[in-house]
């Protein structure tokens, strides 16, 4: 047929296939988001996400364990409070559920384990913003920073290796770290949610915090039409000092993580967030898909865009089929 260049040639066996794979997957790059609800007796199902609970005290240091084994890179403890208000004064409690979780999971895991907190107010709020709220009803930046900046310190004194700057406050990255290092934690990570849009796939992450959201989050969060917007707030969160940049979510703005990737020189991660995940959750319940299979397709896509770290409630999962499949 006189071809010289047969392509099929690399993909004729599953060896020669692993061994010319451009990109891969390691257990070591998953992030597992947990969630600690105070006061729960019993782990609480959260619909819409198969396999993920509310975690009570003891299954939450039963989690850990169970990530330290899969071998998985870290974890991202949400904390959510019996009672709330609207300065959500619980965030910058020591005693409190996120602080108490952070303490238990550094005691378990050591350094074996990445502990990442998140760091923003919603899950403490009663009006279910990021932010505190000015006279007027609207997001008050600037007084939520100073929240930030005390809440980050009560995080890594309680162990945390890495906060998760979620909140989408302007200037938020700069006044974390300006706190952090002032009281000594200078080798406190931030992950910075540099690119995070007002999304239509965050649902069951809200039965997750048991977010008592009232309006949105257009104001904060990014629309999610815009890439220039996302550079912007990417360089500025670089300079401020984050150690790694967030784009949330994953599979949405696959083009925003790969610009992102291309634009700094600092370490890039993608959340495959809890709307993303349920969609994928319910083709493979129906029969429409092969879930397992899919899984790693999209987490294949995520590392092909450039992330370095994966967040994801597939972690512990996502490790076996990697070394089941990938080995």
């Amino acid at each position: 047929m006189g071809i010289i260049e047969r392509p099929r040639r690399l993909r004729s066996t599953a060896k020669l296939r692993a061994m010319v794979r451009d990109t891969s997957i390691s257990p070591s790059s998953l992030i597992l988001p947990i969630f600690i609800r105070e006061g729960l007796t019993n782990p609480k199902p959260i619909s819409g996400m198969p396999g993920v609970l509310q975690h009570t005290k003891d299954s939450f240091k039963s989690e850990i364990d169970r990530a330290m084994r899969a071998g998985i890179g870290g974890v991202m403890i949400f904390g959510i409070p019996e009672e709330r208000d609207v300065m959500g004064s619980q965030a910058l409690n020591p005693s409190g559920v996120l602080s108490t979780a952070i303490r238990e999971a550094r005691n378990i895991a050591g350094d074996d384990l990445v502990i990442a907190a998140d760091l923003c107010l919603d899950e403490f709020t009663s009006h279910g913003h990021c932010g505190v709220l000015d006279t007027q009803g609207s997001i008050d930046n600037d007084a939520t920073l100073k929240i930030y900046g005390e809440m980050s310190k009560i995080l890594a004194q309680s162990g945390a290796h890495m906060v998760g700057t979620s909140g989408m406050m302007d200037g938020q990255v700069g006044v974390v770290r300006s706190a952090l290092d002032s009281a000594g934690f200078t080798d406190v990570l931030i992950l910075a949610y540099a690119a995070k849009f007002a999304s239509a796939f965050y649902g069951p992450f809200r039965e997750a915090v048991e977010s008592q959201l009232e309006g949105n989050r257009n104001t904060y969060q990014q629309d999610p039409g815009n890439i220039k917007e996302s550079m912007r707030e990417v360089r500025l969160d670089v300079a401020e000092g984050a150690d790694i940049i967030m784009v949330k979510p994953g599979i949405a703005y696959l083009d925003i993580l790969y610009a992102t990737t291309q634009a700094v020189d600092v370490p890039t991660a993608s959340y495959i967030v809890s709307g993303e995940m349920a969609m994928l959750e319910a083709a493979a319940a129906q029969g429409l898909i092969d879930r397992e299979r899919a899984i790693l397709e999209v987490l294949s896509s995520v590392r092909r865009a450039g992330a370095s770290v994966i967040c994801t409630y597939w972690a512990i999962e996502a490790a076996e089929l990697v070394r089941k499949n990938f080995a």
